[in-house]
């Protein structure tokens, strides 16, 4: 396959006239299929979590909320009930008589230990918690001083 390239006159005496129009049909194309893949791909993209929780409702007027109880785990497995030390053994009863009332299986309970405890203590607090009736355990992420 050839060409032969000549000077202004090579078209019978024409001279060639250049087109500047810019053609954009090929460029519209384009970013109409990327609009479509990105339409497409932004909900895939979004990770959603479903959470279920609870209405907000206020306390009564003059009633106090009650103090919250906090079990903490230190790193040598000592067992924390507020700032009072107690054992695995007599948490729940310590646990039952810290939050009095008539029913203290139903108030929450908020449990923190130290990044140096293990995994396998941290669960025998939180598994002793459960088979006493404490389900409401809320868990902290925040240092113990």
């Amino acid at each position: 396959m050839g060409a032969k390239l000549s000077g202004p006159s090579g078209q019978n005496g024409k001279t060639i006239d250049q087109n500047s129009d810019i053609n954009v049909t090929p460029f519209v194309d384009v970013m109409l299929v990327l609009l479509i893949i990105f339409m497409v791909a932004a909900p895939l993209a979004t990770v959603s979590i479903r959470l279920d929780l609870p209405p907000a409702t206020p306390p009564a007027p003059g009633e106090d909320p009650p103090e919250p109880v906090y079990v903490s785990i230190q790193e040598g497995g000592a067992l924390f009930l507020g700032d009072v030390e107690t054992t695995l053994d007599t948490l729940p009863a310590d646990l039952a008589a810290q939050i009095g009332g008539s029913n203290p299986t139903e108030e929450r309970v908020f449990m923190r230990a130290q990044a140096e405890v293990r995994y396998e203590q941290f669960m025998e607090v939180m598994n002793r918690l459960q088979e006493n009736g404490y389900y409401k355990v809320g868990l902290l992420n925040e240092d113990i001083e």
